[in-house]
């Protein structure tokens, strides 16, 4: 089955199946709200904090959107398709599938280009609407294209480790400090900072952090961004491979 095919058959189910889950339909909106927490609330905390102690938070905006923009947007849609295939997989829906024309590597490849998409143009709605912090949309671009396959990589680590969408919520909840460590390395001036670069969430990261300081040479760090999580996300779908397959 062609691309277009596949989305036209399976979009309008997965529409179905997030609106009729209410543990799945209001992430959808997080990155948005988060947006606007940060647009109203962040700026009132700024000037709360110098009226008070002095301490101007602004220099520290770069991490604040690191967190909430270029990791927890991509984790959110991650979530959103690890928790379906987690769905997917209790019901024996993967299973079916084997038996259709619509190969599971060709299932797989549409769960991973949904997220991945849907970050992309989610990113270039949450920058402008949090309105403290703004990229030139080349640089905003190649951010987005950083973060994109933390996405996948995330639904395919909850969908490969977890057995129910109980342990994927036990499992989310684990690895959410370990993925948001990397926001440490924004306070550190030393080469040290790489050794965060264990962690995929430290590289997409990076490249804002390079083009919020304007710094040159970040090419070389997207590229790292992607290609790293890519093959973390090429582990985890060997792995669901083999557990659909026991």
């Amino acid at each position: 089955m062609n691309i277009s095919r596949i989305f036209r058959s399976l979009g309008p189910i997965d529409i179905r199946n997030v609106r009729r889950d209410s543990a799945l339909s209001w992430m959808i909106f997080l990155p948005i709200l988060s947006a606007l927490v940060v647009r109203w609330g962040v700026p009132a905390l700024t000037a709360r904090l110098i009226e008070q102690y002095q301490f101007d938070l602004a220099p520290y905006y770069p991490a604040i959107l690191a967190y909430f923009f270029v990791v927890m947007c991509p984790i959110t849609f991650g979530v959103l398709i690890g928790f379906m295939l987690l769905d997917e997989k209790d019901d024996n829906t993967l299973t079916a599938l084997q038996v259709t024309p619509l190969s599971l590597n060709s299932y797989l490849g549409y769960r991973v280009a949904i997220p991945m998409v849907l970050t992309i143009i989610l990113m270039y709605i949450i920058f402008p609407l949090a309105n403290i912090w703004n990229l030139l949309p080349g640089a905003l671009f190649l951010t987005a294209l950083a973060a994109a396959p933390m996405a996948p990589m995330f639904s395919l680590f909850l969908a490969s480790q977890a057995q129910n969408k109980v342990q994927g919520f036990a499992l989310m909840k684990m690895s959410g400090m370990l993925l948001f460590a990397p926001i440490f390395a924004y306070f550190i001036d030393s080469n040290w900072t790489y050794a965060f670069g264990l962690i995929p969430t430290y590289w997409p990261m990076k490249v804002y952090w390079m083009y919020e300081a304007g710094q040159p040479n970040v090419w070389p760090f997207v590229i790292v961004a992607i290609v790293y999580q890519s093959v973390v996300t090429w582990l985890f779908v060997k792995r669901f491979h083999r557990i659909l397959h026991q």
